[in-house]
């Protein structure tokens, strides 16, 4: 593998997650050691989440840090502390060369609400990148902070052009959305 990338799926619109799952799957393709830290999102047992299922299936390892939508309850509070506790979860992974590839799904969040310091996050991860065993690390979610965008190989923004879910009134739908 050559040096280790990081790569960033933002913007409003839909697909972000989706991407960095592409990633995922593509790199097990290639026999990687792959793993998911999910921030926000509720458990996807609950959510009875599509690539949370496939995932598993494949051997992939996966973390839920997300306690669902932040306006929704006492969620705020609990997903801030849930991130906290998934950074440092991703820190061991990455210290120890666990894996070749790690999704950090809807991480931005977490720098844009202020869950957790992004300038830390940034220079910890510019400190360590350069380490052997250091896997590629695909993030996702809106608003990246421009200190990330700055730190990425690449960054990718999906912008939204029309959704069904807000023109038509549909819900959200298994496959589709979950």
């Amino acid at each position: 593998m050559g040096k280790a990338m990081v790569l960033v799926y933002t913007g409003d619109g839909k697909g972000k997650s989706c991407a960095s799952m592409g990633q995922l799957f593509r790199a097990l393709g290639h026999g990687a050691r792959c793993a998911v830290a999910q921030f926000i999102k509720q458990d996807p047992e609950i959510l009875n989440s599509g690539e949370y299922k496939s995932a598993l299936q494949l051997g992939v390892t996966w973390k839920q840090f997300g306690a669902g939508f932040t306006w929704e309850g006492e969620n705020n509070k609990l997903n801030a502390e849930l991130a906290k506790r998934g950074w440092e979860q991703v820190k061991r992974w990455i210290s120890a060369s666990a894996f070749d590839l790690i999704v950090l799904d809807e991480f931005t969040y977490t720098l844009a609400l202020g869950y957790l310091d992004t300038e830390e996050v940034c220079t910890w991860i510019a400190d360590h990148r350069s380490k052997e065993g250091f896997p590629h690390l695909v993030v996702s979610g809106r608003n990246a902070p421009k200190a990330l965008v700055d730190l990425a190989d690449m960054v990718s923004e999906i912008h939204q052009v029309k959704h069904h879910l807000q023109q038509s009134g549909r819900k959200a739908e298994a496959m589709i959305e979950f």
